[in-house]
């Protein structure tokens, strides 16, 4: 029998529990408004996030790419009663639907936006973190990866989307794409760094999870 991704992932949203209302409201207010809507995290990849968040139980979780909210409030409805989650987002347009939906689904006081460039804002945190969720300009991932390193607390994990980049990791030319460069070079370098264990979970465009041993 020959299944398509599509259809694939059509039967997982019918069996998995329901999306909720908030949260499909996002979504289709975010493929009218927003640029770029295939960014958004979805259905299946934002419960798997939850779920990994309610097992892992972390006091404190750091974003690193907003867009317009879908996994931050995901990761928050994950969290114990005194869990909290800083999330950056560098696109300045996107606050108002970010802060919308943190509204919306009752999680204000579990988000903490910050509008700015990851690069400059994680190393002014003084906090330490449980678990990190990465999903940014792909030609930044090593460099937030290593910043939130220094902030990842032993034990703790790190999450990064897109890591098999729409299959264009498996292209032998990429001289002009910085994206599939910065992707390869980031998944070799995980895989060669000693301080963590590691395993690419191929759903979606490819998720990588990594624990800080």
């Amino acid at each position: 029998m020959n299944l398509t991704e599509d259809k694939i992932t059509t039967y997982a949203e019918m069996i998995s529990s329901p999306e909720g209302r908030v949260l499909s409201r996002l979504r289709r207010e975010t493929h009218l408004k927003a640029m770029n809507p295939i960014m958004l995290t979805g259905h299946i990849q934002g419960s798997l996030l939850r779920m990994l968040t309610s097992m892992i139980k972390p006091r404190l979780v750091l974003e690193i790419g907003t867009y317009t909210g879908y996994s931050a409030i995901c990761m928050a409805q994950g969290l114990n009663e005194n869990g909290k989650i800083i999330t950056i987002e560098i696109n300045p347009e996107l606050e108002n639907i970010c802060r919308k939906y943190f509204a919306e689904s009752e999680m204000n006081d579990k988000i903490n936006l910050i509008i700015g460039d990851a690069l400059t804002v994680i190393p002014t945190l003084e906090q330490k973190f449980d678990m990190v969720y990465i999903d940014c300009d792909k030609s930044d991932y090593l460099n937030v990866y290593n910043l939130a390193m220094e902030k990842l607390n032993s034990g703790g994990y790190i999450f990064a989307d897109n890591v098999l980049w729409h299959g264009k990791i498996f292209a032998s030319d990429d001289k002009n794409n910085k994206g599939t460069k910065a992707i390869k070079l980031f998944n070799r370098y995980i895989k060669n760094d000693v301080r963590v264990q590691n395993l690419l979970l191929p759903m979606r465009d490819g998720l990588m999870l990594i624990q800080k041993l």
